[in-house]
């Protein structure tokens, strides 16, 4: 079962989180238009101390390709995770920024609303590596971060209707990620708010262990 944690924030974050043995360290990377995203040249150096075999995923929530096109090329992630609302950012748009970003691996979040996730996921099918189901809420231009589950028959649906891999987030913790796995039996497990310390976005390490632990013990 993969395994990815974000929000990470701090090179000393990192290293903790890929001692872990997680798969993907997410980070949340930008301009400052969204609240608390990184620079490139932190996120630069929040990715040096991921430690092998984890690997970086870097999170942009802007629906500005032209943005993301030049702050990956800076960045160089393994795998860039694109988390703009599904209206903002199309598979024609990713299909295009995926030709001149071909170093990288690809994920997308769709937001799963209702059973007409079902047809947005199929539409990425084939396109990313990854496709990542979240919650969201209505209006957001961004996915996710929510800390809140979501209709996980619906999540089971997706991933029996597509190839892809895909990755279940939305409100897991150590508490209900087992419940998660058997429910929609994904590709692998996210977590975010659900792992970080009581009101903050810094991660609670003896969470993502727990988390960890319960996603990857069969």
């Amino acid at each position: 079962m993969l395994t990815q944690i974000y929000e990470i924030a701090t090179p000393a974050e990192a290293e903790a989180i890929s001692a872990v043995g997680v798969d993907h360290v997410g980070v949340l990377v930008g301009d400052g238009a969204f609240p608390r995203e990184l620079p490139v040249q932190k996120a630069l150096a929040v990715m040096k101390m991921i430690r092998a075999p984890s690997v970086l995923s870097a999170l942009f929530l802007s629906a500005d390709v032209a943005l993301i096109e030049r702050m990956a090329r800076e960045l160089d992630p393994p795998i860039v995770h694109l988390g703009a609302s599904s209206e903002l950012l199309t598979p024609d748009l990713v299909v295009a920024l995926r030709k001149s970003l071909p170093k990288s691996k690809f994920m997308r979040s769709v937001p799963v609303t209702g059973p007409e996730a079902v047809g947005v996921a199929q539409a990425y099918d084939g396109v990313v590596d990854w496709i990542l189901l979240d919650s969201h809420r209505t209006g957001d231009v961004q996915i996710g971060a929510q800390g809140v589950t979501h209709d996980w028959s619906i999540s089971r649906k997706i991933v029996e209707s597509v190839r892809t891999p895909v990755i279940l987030a939305g409100g897991l913790g150590p508490d209900n990620v087992k419940e998660a796995i058997r429910s929609v039996r994904p590709a692998g497990v996210d977590s975010k708010t659900r792992t970080d310390q009581e009101g903050t976005h810094s991660k609670d390490l003896r969470k993502v262990e727990a988390f960890y632990r319960a996603a990857t013990s069969g």
